[in-house]
Order: C-alpha cells, then structure tokens, then sequence
C-alpha cells in the first residue's frame, strides 16, 4: 500500500477537503452510528443463550439494516470502473483560446478525479470484454468543476441521443435469458446494428484492438463531441479533446483477452492500482483540434455528428498541458461508485454545440444520477464537491448535508441584501456563447450527417495488414456468434460499402457469399411519415486515402518502463545471468517478477536465495509483457517438467511476445516449440545466448520488449 509518506506528498485542494470526511479506525474503539461504543460485537442479545433473539436489541438492528441498504444501483452502462487521483497542468497560458482559469497558469495543478470503466458490462464484469472504455475526467477548478466524460475512442455508435436507450437495450444481455454478459456478439446488437448504418464507423473502431486496450494507462481518451471554447473577447471556436497516453497506445489480442479474463478479470483495475502504488503514475497529455468559426463548413463531414472525426492530418492535435494520476481512492464505494459525471459541469470559457448527442447527454447524466445515489443532493458526497464555495438558493431534500443560514431563498430579496449575488464575467460569471439560431422547428436528421460509409473506410485503409486481420476475425467471431443468417447477410452487405475485401473476407468466415446491396434499404430507422430514400447513407467517397493517427502499428519508442517482465526459474538457476537481467530490467523501470513451480524462496547456483513472486499455478504468461528463462541445469531440467512453464513459453510466443532465454534455459523454449525449435528460435523478438553474446542478451532484451508485439509470428505455426 502507498505509505503515508507518500499519501502527504500527493496531496491537492481536493485531497485535502475530502480529508474531513475520511475515517480511521486504526487504534479506536467499536461504536454504533450513534458514536455508542460496543462491548459485545459477537453475540445478539438473547432470552437466554439458547433462547430467541430479543426485538430490542438495536445493535444488530442497526448492524443489519445498514447492511441490508449498503448496495445502491449501478450505472445502466459504465457500470464496471476503476479510478484514480491526480493533476492536470497546463503547459503554456491558452488566453487566446479560452478564458478557463485552469487552461492559463502552468504553475498551477489543478485537482483531478478520473474514472475508467467498459460500457455493457455489470459491476462484476471481465475488464478485458471487446468493447469501448469510458474515459472520464472531473476537473475541481477554482472556478467550479468541469467534466470531460469521454470515450477511449473518438466516436460513437449513434447520431442522436434519442436512439441511446435502444443502442443500449440492444447491446446489453438479451431480455429473456439475460444473456451474453459483457458482450456484444449476439442476435440484438447486430440486428440494431445491421438495420443503423451511421454506426459503420464505430463499428470499424470497436470491432479493432482499441476495444481490448493492453491497460488503461495505455489507451487514448476523446472528447467525442465538438465542443466550443470561448476567449475572454467572446471570440468562439471549435474544439475537439484528446487524451494522449505517454506510454504509447498497446492492446491485447483477442485469444489473451479471454484467458486473461479467465485469469484474472480484474485486470486493468489491478494494473492501475498497482501502478499508482509503486509510484509509476500514468500520464497523458491534453490535446485539443481547434477549427475557427468560419471553418465549420470547409469538411466534407459535419463537426456535428458524433460519428466523425477531424482527421489528424487535416487538423494537427495541439498539445496543451499533462494529466497525471498519483493517489489511489481510500474507498471504491465512497469516491469511485459515488462519483458523478455530467457534461454540463462546466467552467467559463468553454461551451456546447448543438451536437444532438451532446445535447441529450446534457439530460441523462443528472437525470440518472437522481436515482442512482438517490436525490438531488449528490452534489454533497464528497467525491462530487467542488473545491470553491457553493453558494445559491437551492435547499433542502433528500440527504441534505448543507445547513444554510438566513432567512432568504430567493431571488431577487432585499431581506438579505440581494445576496447570493449574480457574478459578472469579469468576476468568472459563466455566460453561453450568443450563437446565432434561425431555423423551424423540426424532427429531422440533416443532410450533413447522411455520409455513414466513408470515416469507415479511412479508417479500414490506414490499418496495416495485421491490424486488417485481428478486425475481419472480430467481425467472424461476433457475426459467428448472431443465430439469424438474415443479419449476418444485411451486415455483410454494409461491409461491402465500405471496402471489398473487408466484407468477402469476413464472409468466408461465415460460410456466406456478401449479397448484393441493389434493391436493399440499408437504412430502417425512417420516421412513419418520412421518405425512406431520404434516410438512406451516400456511398463511401473513393478518394478517403488514410491518417497514420489511426494505426496503432508504430508506437512510440518510450522504453519498457512498468512493463511487466515475468522469469521463469526454480531451485539451481543461473545466479550471474538472473541477477544480470534483473538489474538491467530494473534499471529500465521494467516490473520483474520472479515465478517458479511453488511459492517461497528458491536457491540459485551459488547458494544465494531469492524470493518467488508467484507460483506458475496462479499466473500465466497472459499476465505479463515479457519472459526470459536463464540458465542453471537443474532449473531448467524442473521447469520442463512443468506444463505450465511450456505452456507459459509456447502462450507467450503466440502472442507475439519479448522471449529471452540464456544457456541452457533455451531448452526450455525448444520444449514449447512442438517440433518447431528452429522457427522458434530464428523467430523475431525471440533473443537467446545461442544468437547473441551473453553479456548482451539483456540489452537486447530490453530493445524488443520496447517494440512491444511481434506480429509476423502470426503465421507461424508450432
């Protein structure tokens, strides 16, 4: 656990007001809730002790009531999460942009809460589900706080809000059986899917690797929307956010993410608790695209839709200042469960669009919150409170913590001189951007928003062909799991507008030639009224080409720091060629952990002992970045007796892994081989001291685990 030490040192505004509300019991006496100290927490009070439990005793009423209302309801979706303390700072002073206060001062950290969570998936659900992650950021600024609640990907299924409650009914375990958990391959989701063509892009999104992140440290953030900022002039101007992971973008494949979820399905909470713990915080930096008010035209895509992006070619992602998360929470209930995110917390200077997603989030997020935790007084949990003074005429109702003084709750009063008092801008009184609205009144969908077809395609062509073949097997597995052929066959037929070989390639997975789309309406969701052939998607422009922002096949060299490196070892291995790897990996910031057939401590070749990390009985290569098996005769020689550590060895390359193995640890990688020691051993990323000088293997080492993956073994069979 981080030390105390510690904890005073990563301490904040916020940090230090939600002090007031923490509890330690730590050298203290039992009590009810009534402050009542307890002499006997081991037996209810009887008539007699064989007798009945007497209704008077209020101890254990109060002890099993509480418990009986401890569980609130969690949230319809983003329901399973993991969160973390931290600061933001601002890199350079963005008057020019924005008059947020917090945008200006790089002297200046301001208290941050951030929430990462999946989408469909229940409380109890696997972190490693195929789906999107929410990416969700409280701001406590001196000006009030403001919410950033975005996605790990830039768009999103759905153009209008008032289709959010059938996506997700959709998507979530069918009614009548209350199956799959946390999963989108069946019958539902496809149907609504294969019939709602504006998802095509999402689609392209969550059917790649960015839907089984390798951690949430590793993964970007998105603002979704266009949002506007606004200068201390007035001046407007569009702006979308992005969250840049300084680990780099990495994810898992789709074999490693359901063993892992096997394995352990706590995996990404673990990884960020762990992280913060060992005091390797993550980071990431604050992006914005900015495009001037009379820009808003000049795209071939409207700023307005939810499922587009602003390619990164056409506009640059400026970075701006660094979020950093150093405090785990006290308590998951209180400050992760508890917290509530709503992106109409907002400060001066920034603003909406009419985005009509964004516009009914605007709704939903309070509107959920007031059952959720069970009035309108969230806003006093702790976790919610800003770091300022709340002052206004809001009062009473359920939970009310606030004892507000005076006579007066209104507005205009002279009783109390007028006070609260409305604040100018000059005094960072938020006023909305005057936007200009000349329009009727309508249900109606623009034009702007019909082009479904064409970001899919940008997207399918600026994947490499690795990246091209994990998303055609995603689509097999998801389409392979739907029952009726019918949909299958309708989303074979949007794949095909956008890109050929996609849909022939995942239709021979299905066993299905790709219909033709001549005489098939592609869109279903037409208003009663309305003419279907209004409705209807324009074909995919030919002329997308690609943004390299899109790819995640080239990573940036960041090192192989907190890379989770495991060494396979038992009693008589190689002490020299431990100890050399341990201290190169170490020094690297790199996270070793010693496995052996048992726990306990284990005696190298020279007598030394070192203590065991965990038995191959409770881990497994999935767990882990990286392997390296060294030497030692007798190590090795048990290790090859242990299924477990060839299959740990034989995973590992599967997955494209780092592979080091030193001396006679190489027989250990000939024993998973299966007959193909030579393709093994030749392969790349797989470093040994038959290939490389002893004395360099670590450094070796550290410079394939840095890239990562090593796709080409894909097609390689052992």
């Amino acid at each position: 656990m981080m030390n105390d030490q510690q904890n005073r040192r990563n301490t904040n505004d916020k940090i230090e007001e939600l002090n007031q509300n923490r509890e330690d019991s730590t050298d203290q006496y039992l009590t009810t809730n009534q402050g009542l100290r307890v002499n006997d927490d081991q037996n209810s009070l009887k008539a007699g002790p064989r007798g009945a439990t007497l209704l008077e005793d209020f101890i254990l009423r109060e002890k099993i009531t509480h418990f009986d209302h401890e569980r609130i309801p969690e949230r319809i979706v983003h329901a399973r999460g993991a969160a973390a303390h931290g600061y933001f700072q601002v890199y350079e002073p963005q008057t020019e942009l924005t008059r947020a206060q917090f945008l200006q001062d790089p002297s200046k950290k301001t208290p941050v809460f951030v929430r990462f969570s999946t989408v469909a998936g229940s409380r109890g659900s696997t972190d490693l589900a195929r789906d999107v992650r929410g990416f969700a950021v409280k701001f406590y600024t001196e000006e009030g706080n403001f919410d950033l609640v975005g996605n790990n990907m830039p768009v999103f299924f759905i153009q209008d809000a008032i289709k959010f409650p059938d996506l997700v009914h959709a998507v979530k375990p069918e009614p009548h059986n209350e199956i799959p958990q946390a999963a989108s391959a069946h019958d539902t989701f496809w149907d609504f899917i294969s019939i709602t063509p504006e998802s095509m892009h999402m689609i392209m999104w969550v059917m790649s690797d960015r839907a089984i992140p390798r951690s949430y440290r590793m993964m970007e953030g998105f603002g979704v929307h266009t949002f506007r900022f606004v200068n201390a002039q007035g001046k407007s101007r569009f702006v979308k956010f992005h969250w840049k992971p300084l680990l780099g973008v990495h994810s898992v494949v789709w074999d490693e993410a359901q063993l892992i979820s096997g394995r352990d399905p706590d995996f990404h909470r673990r990884d960020l608790w762990d992280s913060i713990e060992a005091g390797a915080y993550p980071e990431w930096e604050l992006g914005v695209q900015i495009v001037e008010e009379e820009d808003e035209h000049t795209f071939d895509f409207d700023l307005l839709d939810a499922t587009k992006i602003i390619p990164e070619e056409l506009v640059p992602v400026q970075r701006i200042g660094k979020l950093t998360l150093n405090r785990n929470p006290d308590n998951f209930f209180a400050e992760t469960e508890q917290v509530a995110f709503h992106l109409g917390h907002l400060v001066p200077g920034l603003d909406f669009t009419s985005d009509p997603l964004l516009q009914g989030r605007l709704f939903s997020y309070t509107d959920t919150q007031l059952l959720r935790l069970g009035g309108p007084n969230f806003h006093e949990i702790p976790i919610n409170r800003p770091v300022v003074p709340v002052h206004n005429n809001q009062r009473d109702g359920h939970m009310r913590q606030t004892i507000n003084k005076g006579k007066t709750s209104y507005g205009p009063n002279t009783l109390s001189g007028g006070c609260p008092f409305q604040a100018g801008q000059d005094m960072s009184g938020f006023t909305s951007y005057a936007e200009r609205i000349d329009a009727q009144k309508v249900r109606a969908r623009s034009k702007s928003f019909m082009d479904h077809y064409s970001q899919a395609k940008l997207f399918w062509n600026s994947q490499t062909e690795v990246e091209k073949t994990h998303l055609v097997k995603a689509l097999r597995f998801e389409l392979g799991k739907v029952a009726v052929e019918e949909i299958r066959k309708r989303m074979l037929i949007h794949l095909a507008q956008v890109d050929d070989t996609l849909a022939t390639l995942v239709a021979a997975g299905l066993g299905l030639e790709v219909p033709p789309a001549k005489g098939v309406q592609l869109n279903m969701g037409v208003p009663a009224d309305a003419d279907p052939a209004d409705y209807q998607p324009t074909p995919a422009r030919s002329d997308v080409g690609r943004s390299a922002a899109l790819s995640m096949a080239n990573p940036p060299n960041v090192g192989i720091k907190t890379r989770q490196v495991a060494i396979l070892a038992a009693d008589g291995v190689d002490n020299d060629a431990l100890e050399a790897m341990k201290n190169t990996l170490s020094a690297e910031e790199a996270i070793v952990a010693i496995i052996a057939p048992r726990l306990g401590m284990l005696k190298t070749s020279t007598g030394q002992t070192v203590k065991i990390d965990a038995s191959l009985q409770t881990v497994a290569s999935v767990l882990f970045d990286a392997v390296y098996v060294p030497g030692g005769q007798s190590s090795v020689d048990s290790l090859c007796q242990e299924s477990d550590a060839i299959r740990f060895v034989h995973e590992a390359f599967m997955h494209c892994k780092a592979i080091a193995a030193t001396g006679e640890g190489v027989e250990l990688l000939k024993a998973a081989a299966n007959g193909g020691a030579e393709k093994l051993l030749k392969s790349d990323g797989v470093v040994t001291s038959t290939e490389t000088k002893l004395a360099d293997v670590p450094q070796k080492f550290v410079a394939v685990i840095a890239r990562h993956r090593f796709w080409s073994r894909e097609k390689t069979l052992l």
